[in-house]
């Protein structure tokens, strides 16, 4: 087994050095993508203007793409191609998920709020916009691989409790490694994902609708929502 570097060895985002937020404050750090944005009907729309199609039967992004009437999905790398295009094109045409930016504005009255995505780096302008744009005007960044070392980064820069919400469940047990102490939560905005996303809810307590998911935060790190 090839154990893992130690955290200060790992390179982290840039931003996180410079992010200002309350020493003393509760924190959330949120992730975008099924969180806080539809993002696969987004990429669906984008793929269909392409004269493809998407069929929903796995967790998963490039093995859900067809070419119509083919079986087999389009091979990976073509996606690949795809998705990165789709970031430069078109990633200000999702829509945002229910309820998001009205849980998170409650809970930015007592807690800080990060935005943390694993967005290409050629996205950072747009989806800035973009989250401007739908009321998620917080500190953004964005990150490359398993997030558990830039939420431990993160985390170290207060004392209040904090959580980490995220669809994906390699970057829920990433985190629950790497900063134990951070309460996770898992979510999938998009319903047709719901039944097929990998989950551990004995780690990582999921509520898929921002109404629940909401007071479930703040409940973890100490406040009212």
């Amino acid at each position: 087994m090839i154990s893992e570097p130690p955290l200060d060895q790992i390179a982290l985002p840039p931003e996180i050095e410079t992010l200002r937020i309350d020493p003393t404050a509760p924190l959330a750090v949120v992730d975008v993508d099924e969180v806080l944005a539809m993002f696969m009907r987004g990429f669906e729309r984008f793929l269909v203007s392409h004269g493809l199609e998407v069929r929903l039967d796995r967790f998963a992004l490039f093995q859900n793409i067809f070419r119509p009437g083919e079986s087999e999905h389009l091979d990976v790398a073509a996606g690949r191609k795809l998705f990165e295009l789709f970031f430069e094109a078109d990633v200000e045409d999702i829509d945002p998920a229910p309820g998001a930016a009205e849980a998170l504005g409650r809970l930015a009255r007592h807690a800080s709020i990060v935005i943390l995505t694993n967005a290409p780096q050629q996205s950072r302008t747009p989806r800035a916009r973009w989250l401007v744009k739908h009321g998620f005007d917080y500190p953004f960044v964005i990150n490359t691989g398993p997030k558990g070392p830039a939420v431990a980064a993160i985390r170290a820069k207060t004392t209040g409790k904090a959580a980490f919400v995220d669809d994906l469940l390699p970057n829920l047990d990433s985190v629950a490694k790497e900063a134990p102490d951070v309460a996770t939560f898992q979510m999938v905005a998009d319903e047709r994902l719901r039944p097929l996303a990998y989950e551990a809810p004995d780690r990582h307590p999921r509520h898929d609708d921002w109404r629940d998911l909401g007071p479930a935060i703040a409940a973890a790190i100490g406040i009212t929502a």
